[in-house]
């Protein structure tokens, strides 16, 4: 942890997780080293809505994510959905590549067989709820010919969403030849939220779920149709105050693996944990690094979300117009200590001369949020609309003023 500060010192409070930054203020940073020690092998911890990283070890370590796989497949069924090009209702035929007992050894099952009648909701959530390796097949088979075609649409869209390493082999998670990282998929998890926020409600918080059911099964089967009831494998959401999702996982080569999901007013945390110990206890060496964070991280960091009213206008120089109207380029949300969220001061800082012409959306400055111990935030302000030159006249007398001005 001493030496992710130092890191964060050196480069400026900031690195890449792929296509995303995901930035730790200065103001955070004295307060990072208060985070507890870990066992599992690699972690990164971040504000949902912010994306600032609260916590990271081995971020960058490739490492099989397991079941957490799963949810690139939950991800693309989704998709496919919102695009028009799947229903949650359809029902989905279940082949001899997709019946539980076609599945690897020790697998995770829904418990699909030949003959049912199951929906695509359904198979979601035996997806979520109880991490069914038959419904990650009977998913990837509904949206590719093979399961080859299925895991390269897997790594594409991972390549899409500015995944660099993370890849994938096949939809369950079981293969070691699935690669992560906690970085990257932390900022998936990121982007997944986003995307699909009901998912939470539908699916990932969901604690139990009991199939085949009678409406399930053939009819001559409807009488006895041997419901097998699960319980979801996130023992968390029973355990730690908000936890809502996502997703855990487990092979030999990963060890326990999860994806973690909590929400507390208007924060929420994804804490991604890779590589607790392959052990008797490893299970619960994982979950107990998840509680210790996600507590840490809410008995000391909140989101915070300012109201801005109107911003002041700023001079404009060699325009029609005397000034130019600005506006926020992002919302001004930022993630504080819980301790500098009181009296807030908001100063408009314009470092250079607004010289028009101007483009609508044209970056001039910042707006800079500071507490009585100093600055929290900075938002980049822009143009509201464009901005004309005014005539040669003017342009004459403000480049004068503007020399003597420097």
């Amino acid at each position: 942890m001493r030496l992710f500060i130092a890191l964060l010192f050196i480069f400026g409070f900031q690195f890449s997780v792929s296509a995303q930054i995901f930035h730790t203020p200065a103001a955070l940073v004295p307060y990072l080293e208060t985070a507890p020690e870990i066992i599992s092998q690699a972690a990164v911890l971040i504000d949902a809505h912010t994306g600032v990283i609260l916590y990271s070890k081995n971020p960058d370590e490739n490492i099989p994510p397991a079941s957490l796989t799963k949810l690139m497949t939950m991800n693309l069924v989704m998709k496919e959905i919102k695009e028009g090009r799947a229903s949650y209702d359809e029902i989905i035929p279940i082949t001899v590549e997709s019946w539980a007992q076609s599945q690897p050894y020790r697998s995770s099952l829904m418990f699909l067989e030949p003959g049912q009648t199951v929906t695509l909701r359904e198979i979601l959530l035996g997806l979520a709820v109880v991490s069914g390796n038959d419904a990650a097949v009977a998913a990837a088979l509904r949206l590719a010919p093979t399961m080859d075609d299925f895991a390269a649409m897997m790594t594409a869209e991972a390549r899409r969403m500015g995944l660099s390493v993370t890849r994938f082999a096949e939809a369950s998670g079981i293969s070691a030849q699935n690669r992560t990282t906690a970085a990257e998929f932390a900022s998936f998890c990121r982007q997944y939220l986003a995307k699909h926020p009901d998912s939470l409600k539908d699916f990932h918080s969901v604690q139990e779920f009991s199939y085949p059911l009678a409406a399930n099964e053939q009819e001559r089967y409807r009488n006895n149709p041997r419901t097998i009831p699960q319980e979801n494998r996130n023992t968390l959401l029973k355990t730690f105050p908000g936890a809502d999702g996502l997703k855990t996982g487990f092979i030999n080569e990963s060890g326990y693996n999860v994806a973690l999901s909590a929400q507390r007013d208007e924060t929420r945390f994804i804490l991604v944990l890779l590589g607790a110990p392959n052990t008797r206890r490893g299970a619960r060496i994982r979950d107990e690094d998840g509680a210790r964070l996600l507590t840490w991280a809410f008995d000391n960091f909140k989101t915070v979300r300012p109201l801005i009213g109107s911003l002041e206008n700023a001079r404009l120089w060699k325009g029609k117009l005397k000034f130019a109207e600005l506006e926020l380029a992002e919302p001004a949300d930022f993630t504080s200590h819980i301790s500098r969220t009181g009296s807030l001061k908001y100063e408009t800082i314009i470092p250079n001369p607004l010289i028009a012409p101007l483009a609508k959306g044209e970056p001039v400055g910042y707006l800079k949020i500071s507490d009585a111990y100093g600055e929290l935030s900075r938002t980049p302000l822009v143009t509201k609309t464009a901005y004309e030159k005014g005539n040669i006249l003017k342009r004459i007398w403000h480049s004068i003023r503007l020399l003597f001005k420097r």
